[in-house]
């Protein structure tokens, strides 16, 4: 007993310690300062200013990768994989050694093994290295530049913040040169609303800066400072100009009565003028709206997810209309409420009705959710069939598509053999 109590003490902290330390629990919160508390926030403001400057210049400016480049080039290893430098283990600490202070965190066992792919002689490829330092020096800088937005210094943007970021940004972009100035509002409110709508699905007004980098989108905007980017590219790239004038020609194509708003009425004629009224009944009932009609910023949200059905936040958007009930999951009533309008819209124009048990079997057979019964929007996800399903319940176009897969695939075999014919 007498050794239970001892041991039992020491555990509990009850034998003294040399390191009175152990007493004190370190500071770890330091609250922001109060909007009032004016002079806390500049002093704030200025110590983050001079860090990232500090961060900046710890950065490989273009000399220093020219010269990391010469000598990589320099300690290359024989033989070549091509027209591919090599370079081995031994030569790549070599250059580590001789590249400077800044370099050292790269050349490191743990990166030369990353990098490492089945070279019989050990070695990895001069120029993956040399891209791999790039890409790192450029995620860098590019979280610096946009840490200085963070005007909350929380590591987050928020829409204004990404806004002042993205307005900045235009002037460094070659595509973006045939911009008139008074377009500059809508161009910025069109690319904030792809990162929002994507980066932001609980709609909290604010953006991981962490995201940001994480995702393509800035890869997609930055690819704009090309002087040479095709046509293709720019047109399947949201952040172009072509892209946002053919986005904002729509609105305005659709906008009737030229209020600038848009009313049910007006988005019915949306892309084929064959979604629903069911569904846009919805559209208008859950999202943000202004006397009954809807705005640009809202229009875009619309456009991201119809354009975008295979992608998880596009599917969030659309399930939350079909839900009508507000349950989380989608049911026969639900399905069949929906598809009404589908079979409503064929007798319209002269065609036979599908019976609903059909599809209705057609649509758990492709999702095979957990629960026989119910749909739930992760079943959906994980299906990868939610944008041939939410276009069967919404879209007379996409249930026809649907419903004729099989006649529109023979066509396009029989074209594809008349080009080789030719």
């Amino acid at each position: 007993m007498e050794l239970f109590t001892k041991y039992y003490m020491e555990w509990k902290g009850g034998r003294k310690s040399g390191n009175t330390s152990y007493t004190n629990i370190p500071r770890f919160y330091y609250r922001l300062p109060a909007e009032d508390e004016v002079l806390l926030q500049k002093l704030r403001e200025e110590s983050r200013a001079v860090f990232l400057q500090r961060k900046s210049r710890e950065l490989l400016d273009n000399e220093e990768l020219q010269n990391l480049w010469f000598l990589l080039d320099k300690h290359q290893t024989s033989p070549m994989v091509g027209e591919e430098a090599m370079i081995n283990y031994e030569n790549f600490l070599k250059v580590g050694e001789k590249a400077g202070s800044k370099c050292k965190q790269f050349f490191t066992a743990k990166i030369f093994a990353k990098l490492l792919h089945n070279d019989p002689y050990g070695r990895i490829s001069i120029m993956q290295f040399f891209n791999y330092v790039m890409r790192k020096v450029w995620l860098h800088q590019t979280r610096i530049g946009l840490s200085l937005y963070d005007v909350a210094g929380q590591g987050y943007l928020r829409e204004s913040d990404l806004e002042n970021y993205i307005l900045e940004l235009i002037p460094t972009l070659p595509q973006l040169d045939g911009l008139e100035k008074s377009f500059y509002s809508f161009y910025v409110c069109t690319a904030v609303r792809k990162f929002f709508f994507f980066l932001d699905p609980l709609r909290t007004g604010k953006i991981k800066i962490q995201d940001i980098l994480a995702c393509s989108f800035l890869d997609d905007l930055l690819e704009l400072r090309d002087e040479e980017l095709s046509k293709e590219s720019q047109e399947t790239n949201w952040f172009s100009a072509p892209s946002a004038l053919r986005v904002y020609g729509q609105y305005l194509n659709l906008d009737k009565d030229h209020n600038g708003m848009l009313s049910k009425e007006e988005l019915s004629r949306y892309g084929t003028g064959t979604l629903t009224n069911i569904f846009l009944d919805r559209v208008f009932q859950e999202c943000l709206t202004y006397d009954g009609e809807m705005d640009y910023k809202t229009y875009l949200d619309f456009v991201l997810a119809l354009e975008n059905r295979k992608e998880p936040a596009a599917l969030q958007y659309i399930f939350k209309l079909l839900d009508i009930e507000n349950k989380g999951y989608l049911n026969v009533f639900s399905l069949n409420y929906f598809f009404r309008a589908i079979q409503e819209q064929m007798k319209i124009h002269g065609q036979e009705p599908v019976s609903f048990q059909d599809v209705k079997d057609e649509i758990f057979d492709m999702v095979k959710p957990k629960d026989p019964y119910k749909i739930s929007l992760q079943d959906l996800i994980n299906s990868s069939q939610g944008d041939t399903v939410t276009s069967i319940l919404i879209d007379l176009n996409g249930f026809w598509t649907y419903e004729n897969r099989e006649v529109l695939v023979a066509s396009d075999n029989d074209n594809t053999a008349d080009v080789d014919d030719t």
